[in-house]
């Protein structure tokens, strides 16, 4: 699926990151940008998490359907699950809230499918964070490779038979709303050196997925990355509660990591050991289609509930105009 540009093969990578229905809308309006410019069809490798791994994940195992974007759309617009899956959780005895998030994402969205039906389409890595090492955990499929879970520590193992709803809900398992997802190993065979493994929500390690696009095994010449998170804002009114410090805490330390991580892909480029990034947040302002896309799309809340029309053609509409712009500005080659 690589690009050629000049006579030469360059491969094309796309990181999804997390931040609920927001982000995966936002996800959506990049897909339909990149299939306008022929592009979408060129990508390589998808790097998801959270939110991003619900849009990654559909749009891979629907590669060749012509409807998938709609599809995407549609759900976005008809489904609200927190809500209801926090509920079934706390009344059932014998499923936890995670089982019920993955039974609403097999119903809607992965039909049974597992991880070894993403044959067509790119390489995908749905990404979680394994609390037993603190290291990034990744589901794998797709791009005529095998499929496989892991983490670099531990190592990896065959899994072709893992659903793929199970996969995602342990990406999206945003804490304390939903509690990880439990493996032992009868399921992953290295979690054995730790007695079990528990997976949570992806963006505890890295919300924007990046890593997989820098790794030397994946050989991107390109890695788009599509922020649709929460970038933190001033606070006009800080909070003076010992309490609420806690989550302001995890709030600045994970927009630390996100600048961390831009300032980590422009330095790896530069010195010849990582592919061109083209990053693009929700709150930029530079290549909004229409004033005031950026603090509309940015203000919308990032949970799992369904999106108004307005919120998702803004979204969509943002999403698309910031990677037009980048790719305009900084690989112009590409939209050739």
């Amino acid at each position: 699926m690589a690009i050629i540009i000049n006579g030469a093969s360059k491969r094309i990578g796309l990181t999804l990151s997390g931040g609920g229905f927001r982000a995966a809308a936002f996800h959506l309006g990049v897909f339909r940008q990149l299939q306008s410019s022929n592009l979408l069809d060129k990508i390589d490798l998808l790097s998801c998490v959270s939110g991003g791994s619900i849009a990654g994940a559909f749009l891979a195992l629907n590669w060749h359907d012509p409807l998938v974007l709609d599809k995407l759309d549609r759900y976005l617009a008809t489904r609200s699950i927190a809500v209801g899956s926090v509920i079934g959780g706390v009344l059932d005895p014998f499923h936890s809230r995670l089982d019920k998030l993955a039974e609403t994402y097999e119903r809607d969205l992965f039909h049974g499918k597992k991880l070894g039906d993403l044959t067509e389409g790119p390489r995908v890595y749905l990404n979680c964070t394994n609390l037993a090492t603190g290291n990034m955990f990744s589901f794998i499929a797709g791009g005529q490779g095998k499929s496989e879970m892991g983490d670099y520590e531990l190592g990896f193992v065959d899994a072709p038979n893992f659903p793929i709803a199970r996969a995602v809900a342990a990406s999206s398992a945003f804490p304390p709303v939903f509690p990880p997802l439990r493996l032992d190993e009868k399921v992953y065979k290295h979690a054995a050196q730790c007695d079990y493994v528990t997976l949570s929500d992806g963006g505890l390690y890295d919300n924007l997925g990046v890593n997989p696009g820098l790794a030397a095994l994946n050989q991107l010449d390109y890695l788009l990355v599509s922020d649709g998170g929460k970038p933190y804002a001033i606070k006009d009114a800080p909070t003076e509660s010992g309490a609420v410090v806690l989550k302001e805490g995890l709030d600045i330390m994970m927009e630390q990591i996100r600048g961390l991580q831009f300032d980590r892909m422009e330095h790896r480029h530069k010195a010849g050991a990582g592919p061109r990034a083209l990053w693009f947040s929700i709150d930029s302002r530079e290549g909004e289609a229409t004033p005031g896309d950026s603090v509309f799309a940015s203000s919308i809340a990032t949970n799992l509930k369904a999106l108004k029309d307005a919120e998702r053609a803004v979204l969509a509409r943002h999403g698309g105009a910031l990677v037009a712009a980048r790719i305009a500005l900084h690989a112009p080659e590409l939209a050739q």
